[in-house]
């Protein structure tokens, strides 16, 4: 198992410290942003399913997160109780493993993983996003497995793309 390589695209990803300790989270910018001098800040999280990426706008100094939430959801609790002040975050996303009746309709009950999440995205000025075209964002190969949404998407508060994104499907 690897990261896939392309040349149009900056792999950022935490090298492992030992073989139980593989990076599960990455983030991959396309070539064209470079300009923005993207950087891997694992000084301010060094986590295996948390990557923080920073970049600059008129020497502005801004962040994005990526978060995988394992079963027993380590990263959520990892950032629980993590005290960081990092101001800028303009999107935190991933995949939470979190089904919640706030943003799938298909499912009938409230996590109070959820409300850490919450929480976690409030400490960084960010909200939910709620796509345009609501739909499942992980499809179950299990016969009798329902579809789910699991991966999401929280933006700056302020930010007019809020509630705007769409999720692509397949045809």
């Amino acid at each position: 198992m690897g990261t896939c390589h392309h040349p149009n695209w900056i792999v950022f990803a935490r090298l492992p410290t030992n073989s139980n300790n593989s990076p599960r989270v990455i983030f991959y910018v396309n070539i064209r942003l470079k300009s923005l001098r993207f950087l891997l800040c694992k000084d301010i999280f060094d986590h295996r399913d948390i990557n923080i990426i920073s970049f600059t706008i008129n020497d502005i100094c801004h962040y994005i997160l990526n978060i995988y939430s394992n079963s027993s959801h380590s990263a959520l609790k990892y950032l629980k109780d993590t005290e960081v002040n990092i101001n800028n975050v303009l999107l935190m996303t991933g995949d939470f493993n979190i089904r919640d009746s706030l943003w799938d309709p298909s499912f009938p009950f409230h996590s109070s993983i959820s409300d850490n999440l919450f929480m976690i995205a409030d400490s960084f000025d960010l909200a939910l996003s709620v796509p345009t075209n609501p739909g499942p964002t992980r499809f179950s190969d299990t016969a009798g497995e329902s579809d789910s949404v699991i991966d999401l998407m929280f933006l700056l508060c302020d930010s007019i793309e809020l509630d705007r994104h769409t999720i692509l499907t397949e045809s």
